[in-house]
């Protein structure tokens, strides 16, 4: 594949891939919070599940010829600031501010599919492999909030 006719596609993958590395550290401190709890169970398998989208998204992006990101970038401030709120307010904020997390998760997948630079390739990927698992763990999120 030519990178240069796909440094969009790319680039929107990569924001992506730094998404999902963040909520791969902010389920991290989410499960030390909730430790001896029943809830770690699920919030492990859902940052596993994060763990596979970060795999996808780098080979995708491997595909494509670019280079993935490797670590949260400016999405790591958003898992500090889970972080202080389960440490200010405890365990009901720290799901709130994972289930905001999906949600903003759910906006950027939905804009990459909406752009027209991203490869249709891509946007299969993220209809029908990525997305749905962020509305999965909305529903699993809220049922923890109970």
């Amino acid at each position: 594949m030519n990178t240069t006719l796909h440094t969009e596609c790319i680039e929107v993958c990569n924001q992506l891939l730094r998404g999902e590395i963040s909520a791969v550290e902010t389920y991290g401190q989410a499960i030390e919070k909730f430790a001896g709890e029943p809830e770690v169970g699920t919030l492990r398998r859902v940052q596993d599940e994060h763990r596979e989208s970060v795999a996808k998204l780098k080979a995708n992006i491997l595909e494509m010829g670019g280079v993935p990101e490797s670590n949260s970038g400016a999405w790591g401030t958003f898992a500090k600031g889970v972080e202080a709120t389960a440490k200010l307010f405890g365990e009901a904020s720290a799901v709130a501010a994972l289930r905001q997390g999906e949600e903003f998760g759910i906006g950027l997948y939905e804009a990459a599919i909406e752009n027209d630079d991203v490869m249709p390739e891509c946007k299969s990927l993220i209809r029908m492999q990525l997305l749905p698992k962020l509305r999965t763990h909305l529903v699993t999120l809220s049922a923890l909030e109970g």
